[in-house]
């Protein structure tokens, strides 16, 4: 007797598909049906690198508790893939659900025991239905979507309601999506028993004001709103999709209305090289500039920011993560880029390193990173990474304050150097490593200097001399400590019970952590945490390692970077630090989380005592 997973509101639905099918569009018109009945939902789309062909799939899940990290393991597995099907029916929960294609049957030894099986002859009701082989792969997902519709209890009134919205203007299309949605929901109402599913949505009130959209959407609206009006960019997967909206939003609002003209300026470079180039230039003009990368693009930019560092030009760089090294896993998400960009280039750099959790701290670092550029005068990385800048994710509403202005740092106008104020461009005047600059044409005769990425005294005058390269590093290397109380502060959580461990982590990590810290309290396992949100590293975080005997550290990566920086920067006992890592290309999960920790705590001190 199989004994059958029972929930309402609280199960994740895995899709296993074919690239190039069409199917990521239905199964994301099935997650929002969910949403749009006041349930929760978060959704992973794990695609391949080509076009089509390979295997892709894409996991919703629906939890009214908010929990937007992946889960881990699956309650229903819709396998619509023969080339992974062992590794895809493997993966179900027991006492899960398996639906499937049986135009052709697969025979009994390919099933499991533990889990119910629900078959539909999907291939064949295409085949009577449609005669065009486009219009048969494309509505065979619609048809599978209506009949989990009706397995599920979604209201269908919302799904056609997704399709008015998507086909606005294209009426047919909307018809005969709505056909097939039909076929399958009636279909699965006369002939599979819907009453045997134990897993149901059920409306509620949950989503509240959020918002759901992707990190990439949001981080170019947060270029928007935070006064970028240069983007230079060369296409990289995954961060393509940021200049396109960008280009998309600044049609919108950027239009001078008198005129006609942009009031911005997007290029499409040859290369990465150029493209950072690009910035730096229209940054030291005064324009607030941008690009839009990932590693490899990361990887040619270095002598760029080595020269920006140096010179002391602002420019903000939106570093959507993929795997790596190399070209890497260019579909697949890691927190893999840490090292490379927090000391890109040669000689001795530092760079200011934002990381966002989810889409809406991609708008919002994004524009305070076109601040922290010009108010630091250095590159300004926001490091996002493909789970967060490709996957749609729902989030507190992108919010704007109309009062708010552009810092754009000490810059001298013609009236301080007309009054004869002393300016020299790499004078420090305030005691915090940053100097004045002026932008080009300030004054006729006052305020110029030569920019260059060789050695040069507080006046931009050339000069190899020992003490004067010094001078200017340990300058700069001040510059870099009055960052740590400019870049976002770390936001930490108190276990319920006080504890000697405690755990750090950033960025995607952290939808999975709030779920994984959860699971550890229930079992009596207590663990503080702090969430670090920004490089260099605020005062708050060595306060936090300090206050504890072993701190986790959890990432995205094969070699710890975060643990290495922490150790670099800190002077830390690296004994103390323990790295947890997970780095397969999927996007962590909170069973692995929950699972690292507790074996670890297991080791370090009896339960009982972790408990207390």
């Amino acid at each position: 007797m199989i004994q059958k997973i029972l929930a309402n509101n609280d199960f994740v639905v895995k899709f296993a598909n074919v690239n190039g099918s069409g199917s990521a569009s239905a199964n994301e018109l099935f997650a929002r049906s969910i949403l749009r009945m006041g349930v929760p939902v978060s959704s992973r789309n794990i695609f391949p690198s080509n076009i089509q062909g390979m295997p892709t799939w894409y996991e919703v899940r629906v939890t009214e508790a908010g929990y937007l990290g992946r889960r881990g393991g699956c309650d229903m597995m819709v396998a619509m893939n023969p080339q992974t099907w062992d590794a895809d029916v493997k993966e179900i929960e027991p006492g899960g659900y398996l639906f499937y294609d049986n135009t052709r049957p697969m025979p009994a030894a390919r099933l499991r025991d533990d889990i119910t099986v629900i078959a539909m002859p999907l291939t064949q009701i295409c085949n009577d239905a449609y005669t065009d082989a486009r219009q048969r792969q494309l509505f065979k997902n619609i048809i599978y979507v209506g009949a989990l519709a009706a397995l599920f209890d979604i209201d269908e009134t919302e799904i056609i309601k997704l399709f008015t919205e998507q086909f606005r203007g294209k009426e047919k299309l909307i018809d005969s999506n709505i056909q097939a949605l039909h076929m399958g929901r009636d279909y699965a109402l006369a002939i599979l028993d819907c009453g045997n599913i134990g897993l149901k949505v059920r409306r509620a009130d949950k989503v509240g004001d959020r918002v759901f959209i992707d990190g990439n959407q949001a981080a170019a609206l947060g270029c928007v709103w935070g006064g970028a009006t240069v983007c230079a960019w060369y296409p990289i997967t995954p961060s393509t999709s940021i200049p396109e909206m960008f280009d998309k939003y600044c049609g919108k609002l950027r239009i001078d209305p008198e005129t006609g003209k942009r009031n911005y300026a997007i290029v499409q470079a040859e290369d990465e090289l150029a493209s950072i180039g690009m910035v730096v230039g229209a940054s030291w003009n005064g324009a607030r500039a941008f690009t839009a990368t990932s590693g490899p693009g990361i990887s040619l930019m270095t002598e760029f920011l080595g020269l920006a560092y140096f010179a002391e030009i602002p420019a903000t760089l939106i570093n959507v993560q993929r795997g790596g090294p190399s070209t890497g896993m260019p579909s697949r998400t890691q927190q893999s880029d840490l090292l490379s960009c927090a000391y890109a280039s040669n000689g001795d750099t530092k760079h200011v390193l934002l990381f966002p959790q989810d889409p809406k701290e991609c708008f919002d670092f994004s524009a305070a990173a076109l601040d922290l550029a010009e108010r630091l005068q250095t590159p300004v990385f926001v490091m996002s990474d493909l789970d967060i800048g490709m996957n749609t994710w729902l989030c507190d509403p992108l919010e704007w304050d109309d009062s708010k202005r552009m810092d754009r740092g000490k810059v001298m106008t013609a009236e301080e150097l007309e009054a004869g104020r002393d300016f020299g461009r790499y004078l420090d005047v305030d005691g915090d490593g940053i100097p004045y600059r002026t932008y080009p044409g300030t004054h006729p005769t006052k305020g110029a200097f030569f920019t260059r990425g060789t050695t040069k005294d507080r006046y931009a005058r050339y000069s190899e001399e020992g003490p004067v390269y010094v001078d200017n590093m340990e300058r700069l290397q001040k510059k870099f400590e009055t960052a740590k109380n400019l870049v976002p502060k770390p936001i930490a959580r108190a276990a319920a019970k006080p504890t000697k461990f405690g755990v750090l982590y950033f960025g995607s990590t952290s939808a999975a952590m709030h779920e994984a810290l959860d699971a550890l309290e229930r079992q009596g396992m207590h663990v503080d945490a702090m969430r670090v949100r920004g490089f260099p590293f605020h005062s708050s975080v060595v306060d936090f390692i300090e206050a504890h005997d072993h701190v986790f550290i959890v990432e995205q990566n094969r070699d710890g970077q975060l643990r290495q920086m922490l150790t670099i920067e800190c002077g830390l006992d690296p004994a103390q630090l323990v790295s947890l890592v997970h780095y397969d290309g999927t996007p962590i999960t909170a069973r692995f989380i929950t699972k690292a920790i507790a074996s670890r705590l297991a080791l370090f001190s009896p339960l009982k005592e972790v408990a207390q």
